[in-house]
């Protein structure tokens, strides 16, 4: 696989950051709960909370999947 076509789920970012989702919902000024949703699939963060996630979790914006693939 080409390493430019790796994109890695929030949760996974967040976990390999070594944060919880308390961790980011502080830094980010909302509740847990946004965060969970987020990492769901359930709504999606505005384009400067994706910005500051790809900062928080060390990893280029654009390898961050903001919605859940749908496995078979």
């Amino acid at each position: 696989m080409d390493a430019q076509n790796i994109r890695i789920s929030l949760a996974a970012a967040r976990v390999n950051a070594g944060m919880t989702q308390d961790d980011v919902a502080k830094e980010l000024h909302v509740g847990k709960q946004t965060v969970v949703n987020w990492e769901k699939g359930k709504t999606e963060p505005k384009t400067s909370q994706a910005r500051r996630l790809s900062e928080l979790y060390g990893m280029p914006y654009d390898v961050l999947i903001f919605l859940p693939s749908k496995a078979n």
